[in-house]
């Protein structure tokens, strides 16, 4: 079984996989093929990603591969909890330049499904937060974008309370989007 919601976005989603639990513990299947195009999501995805914050308040993103190597990401907190962020910039979108946002944790066993034409950023809110997640298609440093996590273009509510984040070098002079520009338009079709 797979729950799925819509999120103020409609084409981002939350999922939420089966847990079944016994007195040794839980299984679960995080994805089935079949039970996912039967809910309509039809992605391939081609490779697995995880990554490892030490420190709470670690932001990555705002990230995007332009076409031809465009990703969808499908996204799991596998230890602690982090605040997850897609933003809409296919040009001619109903929702162009507006955010979404959900809370990913172990507990809570959630998952994000972020279509193509986002740009994806993801805040811990715990230490030793490990995330895990699916694309669609390969990494290409040749096509690899990042847009500012802080762009007033945006308007992006992060939880820091004043806190500066932990940044990569790469994310730290990140540009704006205006100075980036998008290469996704609308089709009107979710992922």
């Amino acid at each position: 079984m797979l729950e799925v919601r819509n999120l103020p976005i409609t084409d981002v989603l939350e999922l939420r996989p089966r847990r079944i639990g016994d007195g040794r513990g839980f299984f679960s299947e995080t994805f089935n093929q079949a039970r996912f195009a039967a809910a309509g999501i039809d992605s391939t995805w081609v490779q697995d990603n995880q990554s490892f914050s030490q420190a709470p308040l670690t932001l990555r993103g705002l990230h995007y591969q332009a076409p031809p190597f465009a990703q969808a990401k499908l996204v799991r907190v596998l230890r602690g909890r982090a605040f997850d962020v897609a933003v809409d910039i296919r040009a001619g979108s109903p929702t162009f330049g507006r955010w979404v946002s959900l809370e990913l944790s172990a507990e809570t066993f959630n998952q994000i499904l972020i279509p193509i034409g986002f740009a994806h950023g993801i805040l811990t809110l715990e230490p030793d937060t490990e995330i895990f997640y699916k694309v669609s298609a390969p990494y290409s440093a040749a096509h690899d974008r990042t847009i500012r996590y802080d762009d007033p273009a945006f308007g992006i509510a992060w939880p820091l309370d004043g806190t500066k984040p932990q940044l990569s070098a790469k994310d730290e002079a990140a540009p704006g989007f205006a100075a980036t520009g998008t290469p996704f338009s609308f089709a009107g079709t979710a992922p």
